[in-house]
């Protein structure tokens, strides 16, 4: 797994996939407990990575509709 890419770089789009297929292989069944571990908490920062986005989507939707809730009372 040395040559994944950082997970802050990570676009949602890519830290998902990513997730799905890190899941899907554990569910199958790493040869070691070493390579689950690894496994596990790379797919733990690529929740948190999702999150993060889903987070920072949330607010710049809230301030959108602040701001055409502002635009709408101002006419």
């Amino acid at each position: 797994m040395s040559s994944t890419p950082d997970v802050a770089e990570l676009s949602y789009e890519e830290a998902r996939d990513e997730l799905v297929r890190v899941v899907a292989e554990l569910e199958q069944g790493a040869s070691t407990l070493e390579q689950s571990l690894a496994l596990w908490e790379r797919g733990e920062a690529l929740a948190q990575r999702c999150e993060e986005w889903l987070l920072g989507a949330k607010k710049r939707l809230e301030a959108a509709r602040v701001a055409q809730s502002e635009a709408a009372e101002a006419e």
